[in-house]
């Protein structure tokens, strides 16, 4: 479930530190929920042994909502680590205050010092070859230039990812609703299905891909009136929920040779 995920993270250099972060407040709200909605106490104890985040980390973020600050915030990467003391040494910048293309090897400043000073638990030439993946940095004979000002989100990717978050969050929330409702011997909560089909060509997977977008263009303008129609009607009514529609089509070989592990 999570390999999609973890791919794409990965594809952008956050790696399992950054998300093992971000996840402990994530577990945090979640037992804070459950706490809440069985009515029990939410005392770092509690908190601790429903998320499994340890009471000291609980503790941390309190005093960090109290501050003001973001809660646990995620560690930099490596990689990002080393292209930000990079953007922001002044011993790194040229004249006009630029940061300065970096040699490959020798002494400071160099790109090897620049990552040793960051950590010699990688090589320069590993490090290196993450950052060219990345495309922050460009090789120029035997320099290293930085290609951007820092981690920044290329144009329009950031709101494809906010979609991302927002599409995918709802359809796991109504699969897991669907789910504690059998686990109650109860009848499912809401919509949530999908058609499966495998022994196909590349070809007969593309046509179907051309079939469910144009299901998805005769959902889509059906589901937009309804949504405006009830929108319009309840506007002055007591009017507390959101809803989410949505369709999705995938198509990978049957045995992806990089899913196995």
């Amino acid at each position: 479930m999570l390999l999609p995920l973890a791919r794409l993270l990965i594809a952008n250099g956050i790696g399992y530190p950054q998300l093992a972060a971000r996840l402990k407040h994530v577990f945090l709200a979640a037992a804070r929920f459950e706490l809440a909605s069985e009515g029990g106490r939410q005392t770092d104890s509690a908190l601790s042994l429903l998320s499994g985040v340890h009471r000291k980390d609980i503790r941390a973020a309190k005093m960090a909502a109290e501050n003001g600050e973001p809660a646990m915030g995620a560690p930099l990467s490596r990689a990002a680590e080393v292209f930000t003391r990079w953007m922001h040494d002044p011993d790194l910048r040229a004249p006009d205050g630029s940061p300065r293309a970096l040699p490959r090897t020798g002494p400071a400043p160099s790109f090897e010092t620049l990552v040793a000073s960051v950590s010699t638990d990688f090589h320069a030439r590993s490090m290196l070859d993450e950052l060219l993946r990345l495309g922050v940095v460009r090789i120029e004979g035997e320099s290293v230039v930085p290609s951007r000002d820092g981690f920044v989100p290329r144009e329009g990717f950031r709101e494809l990812a906010y979609y991302f978050g927002e599409n995918l969050r709802d359809h796991m929330a109504a699969a897991a609703t669907n789910l504690c409702a059998a686990d109650r011997g109860e009848k499912p909560v809401f919509l949530e299905q999908s058609v499966f089909a495998d022994g196909l060509t590349e070809a007969s997977a593309a046509a179907l891909g051309d079939v469910a977008r144009g299901l998805w263009r005769t959902a889509f303008d059906s589901m937009v009136g309804e949504a405006a129609r009830h929108c319009e009607q309840d506007n002055t009514a007591v009017a507390d929920r959101r809803m989410r529609f949505g369709i999705y089509y995938y198509a990978e070989p049957t045995t992806p040779q990089e899913d196995k592990s």
